[in-house]
């Protein structure tokens, strides 16, 4: 079953934000340059912490979209494991089971 998609930061371009940081720190460093006052220093100490923020946000969405897909199996294993009792079939929560083996969970000593 497909995991409907839910657009995390409809018009935030990661690539387009650090394009214009990287254009911003040369033009806070050619002002440093020319007037060395401790105000620009502390705009271009802001604009370095941009690409850590932006890696850390990739990382974010990469687990969030796991999480998202990790969820959509359990629901279908839910579902399937629901239908599975309704008809009657020997062992219905062995969908539940499986797709938690699946995704790491350690079942032992658990019934």
């Amino acid at each position: 079953m497909p995991v409907p998609h839910t657009p995390d930061d409809p018009g935030i371009d990661l690539q387009e934000v650090a394009s214009r940081n990287r254009k911003a720190r040369t033009t806070v460093a050619q002002f440093i340059a020319t007037n060395p006052s401790t105000s620009w220093q502390h705009v271009a100490d802001a604009l370095a912490d941009t690409p850590l923020l932006a890696a850390k946000v990739t990382r974010l969405r990469t687990r969030l979209q796991v999480m998202r897909l990790h969820r959509a199996n359990l629901a279908a294993a839910a579902r399937a494991t629901l239908a599975a009792h309704h008809d009657g079939e020997p062992e219905p929560l062995s969908y539940v089971r499986d797709e938690l083996t699946a995704q790491g969970d350690d079942l032992r000593g658990r019934p």
